[in-house]
């Protein structure tokens, strides 16, 4: 969900054994092995996996994988996976070594342009342009189907358990027992799922930003009511003196732009957790003077333009729409999708909604693309149980108390699921934590995980 840090496509097609005393033959290769190019450090290669995992169509995807050329890991591989989805890890391995160097200390980092990202990217132009980098901006019904069609039946190939299964070919492929899993953002859920499905490959995780492994909430509920909670945070450290969830609950029955307001908020939570400039724009607009929201709101959207190589809005719609949590069902009529979502809204309380209404929730970009995204029978690769206990490997979750992307009660939800797992709430962090927060001690907490200190 939203935009977080990235990853890069690279690897080399095999390492000693002796760097790993958890190594084993690799039976899928990486090929093409060469230096990242402008990506210093890194060795660059392609992994070839089927569209389909089941096999009942045919035809290939080759990946861009990324690693560390260095060999020395005694620690193992640390594979981190970014968020979206639809953000590639080719351009960012750099960025996550250099930010991550000392809790990464003893790990190979590995990182890979998941299914549908980077060179390979789903990209429908219309809806790249409509949406940008957004979960939430809602965008022409035309443009949502229009997509679709253009990818075709393939769109079905592009769930998370495809990218799960991608993932356990390059563990076999890297010579890897298990694997150290790194993820932020929707490469959280990408972890959990994979935990829960291949549980004995699973060394140690890092679930940074967090989604839960149910899905996503086509309502957003959390993040709306949560917002109460954010934007009074922001008020005490600014001494606003005034209610600013009073003044956003005013302007959202006024104005009737719950949906724009709620994307502006989430979009400040991952850039500028600050939301410097937000509380006195919400309350200029509660006393009828809109223009200071009215920028805001524009500047936010100018913001969120990101072409598809940077996140393939094609991708995000085939793997959200497929995955959004029960009881929405993606192989459903719209209709019946339709009639989902209303039942959904109509059986919260206005109370757990405040300070957005109903319109908010059942009109958010999210629900509204995900509903206009054609009725898709999801792929039949095997995937796992939602709602599971996570495998008893040490987890380490991470969450910013000012995130509205992820919003913290999905990382209290997903810690009372991982029975070895610690939860670390950041005072004053938005979304992406390891390598936004400014507190220092995150990244020394983070380092004591990995290290097996704590």
């Amino acid at each position: 969900m939203a935009v977080a840090a990235g990853l890069t496509g690279c690897g080399t097609r095999h390492h000693s054994t002796a760097t790993h005393p958890a190594a084993v033959t690799p039976h899928v290769l990486l090929t093409g092995a060469h230096p990242c190019p402008g990506q210093r450090g890194f060795t660059c290669s392609t992994l070839r996996v089927p569209l389909d995992h089941a096999g009942q169509t045919g035809g290939t995807l080759a990946l861009a994988v990324g690693a560390a050329t260095a060999r020395s890991a005694p620690r193992g591989m640390l594979l981190f996976l970014t968020g979206g989805p639809g953000q590639p890890g080719l351009p960012f391995l750099t960025r996550i070594q250099t930010r991550l160097r000392a809790a990464f200390a003893g790990y190979r980092l590995v990182m890979f342009d998941q299914r549908g990202t980077g060179a390979g990217a789903l990209d429908c132009p219309a809806l790249q342009q409509a949406a940008g980098a957004s979960d939430l901006t809602v965008v022409p019904a035309e443009t949502v189907t229009s997509c679709a069609h253009s990818i075709g039946a393939a769109r079905r190939f592009y769930t998370t358990a495809d990218t799960v299964a991608d993932i356990d070919a390059l563990r076999t492929a890297l010579g890897a027992r298990r694997l150290t899993l790194d993820g932020v953002s929707y490469g959280t859920f990408v972890a959990e799922r994979y935990a829960l499905r291949y549980p004995t490959h699973v060394a140690r995780i890092v679930l940074d930003s967090v989604v839960p492994q149910a899905g996503v909430d086509p309502l957003y509920r959390a993040a709306l009511s949560r917002s109460a909670t954010v934007l009074r945070s922001v008020c005490v450290a600014e001494h606003c003196g005034w209610d600013p969830v009073a003044d956003l609950a005013a302007v959202v029955r006024r104005l009737h732009d719950g949906p724009a307001v709620l994307d502006a908020l989430v979009a400040d939570s991952v850039a500028a957790p600050g939301f410097p400039g937000v509380l006195g724009a919400l309350h200029a607009a509660s006393a009828g003077r809109p223009g200071r929201l009215d920028a805001f709101l524009a500047a936010v959207r100018r913001d969120e333009a990101v072409p598809a190589t940077f996140l393939s809005q094609g991708l995000h719609e085939s793997t959200l729409c497929a995955e959004l949590a029960s009881p929405w069902d993606p192989a459903q009529a719209r209709a019946q999708r339709a009639a989902t979502l209303s039942a959904l809204a109509a059986s919260t309380p206005e109370v757990d909604l405040y300070p957005f209404d109903r319109a908010t929730a059942t009109g958010n970009g999210l629900a509204q693309g995900c509903l206009d995204w054609p009725a898709t029978a999801p792929s039949p690769v095997p995937g796992s149980s939602p709602a599971a206990e996570l495998p008893r490997a040490p987890i380490l979750l991470l969450s910013g108390e000012r995130d509205l992307s992820t919003p913290l009660p999905w990382a209290r939800a997903e810690a009372s699921l991982a029975p070895d797992g610690r939860l670390l709430e950041v005072p004053g962090a938005g979304h992406s934590v390891q390598l936004r927060a400014r507190d220092p001690q995150v990244r020394r907490l983070l380092a004591q995980f990995l290290s097996g200190n704590s």
